[in-house]
């Protein structure tokens, strides 16, 4: 290290001074003297680094040899030169150790290769490598959101149409534009660097296929209308698999279709389509709504008919069965005693008769010729026995089979009853079908 001191020593005085062995003390340089030549530096580092191998120094351009000959001798190596040569070799090892020392970024990693062949993956920090030319190492960074545009570059309006123009499954073209953004998986540099000779073209190739695949597979209006998100999601899956399947490392973020629509030199007669689309759509639309307000009334109405006459025949069929059960009891007690149950009916059916008229029956045997008739009275008490005669017809006829068991009785002629004011009311018999 003194050696090494001695020679890269720049605070010596005698740098570019001109001495001959470098030992001249220090002095004060004059006012008017400047810095030191340059040349006389360089000369002077080159006499101290020859001192060190037994080399005599060089002044003004003429060099000394160990007999004054000078240029034409070989020099002569000192004692102690196989320690201090030691010392250097020990110093450059150092230096080259120490170039293995790399700092990978954040969000990068460093792909490291042995004699070419891929080793190992560094992390982002400061890692360690064997030197140059034993290892060697790529960073690459697998952070990075790459984009790329199909079908157009940069602007919507720079069409690329051999990228852009596929065809359906209805054999119609279709202008379609879309956008894939992808990085590198996390332990996915090495195949990135090895295994694709241009993973960045393989995945546009790829995208594109899977694209006029999924595309070709699916209608017009599908695709330019409904189908956008499916198609893309598609798209999406199937150019993921080719690129697993090449072992790229990379990894599709996002598919997303910017712009579909038919060519232009179609445009104006497919707008008219869509336009006679639209108003099919329409009126079908107006036909559903006109049948779903239609039909469900029809079928109210249809329900209501079928319970009117679902009533109607229970109506009817009550109707007949009271009749002939009615007139099953009449029969029977028709055979007990036929008389006495024509006299009955007879009084029903002129009950039943009268009931329904506007006529008053009186009776003419009082002597009173003026009559007082309460007539409202007696068309409200009318409708209301008009009311309650369908409720006592069946206490009728069981009262009419239970004075067939027993004899006749006559009952005494009804004379008009007289009012406190000497009024005659209407003769009571009419309320008994039984009196004479």
């Amino acid at each position: 290290m003194r050696l090494m001191s001695k020679i890269f020593n720049l605070n010596d005085p005698g740098w570019g001074r001109g001495n001959n062995n470098g030992s001249e003390p220090p002095r004060r340089p004059n006012q008017g003297e400047g810095p030191p030549d340059l040349d006389e530096v360089w000369r002077d580092f080159n006499n101290r680094l020859g001192s060190l191998f037994g080399r005599k120094p060089k002044r003004g351009g003429q060099s000394g040899g160990g007999n004054g000959s000078g240029s034409g001798s070989r020099p002569q190596l000192p004692k102690g030169s196989p320690k201090s040569i030691a010392i250097i070799v020990a110093i450059i090892v150092a230096l080259w150790l120490a170039s293995g020392f790399i700092i990978v970024q954040e969000g990068q990693v460093a792909v490291v290769t042995k004699f070419g062949k891929y080793t190992k993956t560094l992390p982002p920090g400061l890692q360690w490598r064997l030197p140059y030319p034993i290892e060697a190492h790529q960073s690459v960074n697998i952070a990075q959101l790459r984009t790329f545009e199909v079908g157009y570059r940069g602007n919507a309006r720079n069409k690329v149409l051999p990228e852009s123009l596929m065809l359906t499954t209805d054999e119609n073209i279709v202008d379609l534009q879309f956008v894939v953004q992808y990085r590198l998986m996390p332990n996915g540099a090495p195949d990135y660097l090895f295994k694709t000779s241009h993973p960045d073209e393989s995945v546009r190739q790829a995208a594109e296929t899977a694209m006029r695949e999924i595309v070709g597979k699916k209608p017009m209006d599908f695709v330019l209308y409904s189908g956008r998100t499916e198609v893309a999601t598609e798209v999406q899956s199937l150019a993921q698999s080719i690129l697993d399947r090449y072992e790229t490392g990379i990894q599709i973020s996002t598919v997303a279709i910017q712009n579909v629509q038919p060519p232009e030199q179609v445009q104006a007669a497919f707008d008219d389509a869509v336009k006679a689309g639209q108003d099919r759509e329409r009126q079908i639309n107006e036909g559903n709504a006109y049948a779903n307000k239609v039909l469900p009334e029809a079928q109210g109405q249809v329900a209501r008919m079928i319970q009117e006459a679902e009533g109607y025949r229970a109506t009817v069929i009550g109707d007949a069965s009271g009749d002939t059960a009615r007139f099953t009891k009449v029969e029977a007690e028709f055979a007990k005693a036929p008389d006495i149950t024509r006299e009955r009916m007879y009084l029903s059916t002129m009950q039943e008769i009268l009931e329904n008229s506007s006529k008053i029956m009186i009776d003419s045997q009082a002597s009173n010729n003026m009559l007082y008739l309460p007539l409202d009275k007696i068309m409200n008490q009318a409708a209301g026995d008009h009311r309650s005669f369908s409720g006592s017809i069946e206490s009728t006829s069981s009262a009419a089979a239970a004075s067939t068991t027993q004899p006749a009785k006559q009952s005494a002629p009804a004379r008009p009853a007289t009012s406190s004011d000497g009024d005659t009311t209407v003769n009571s018999s009419l309320s008994n079908p039984y009196s004479r």
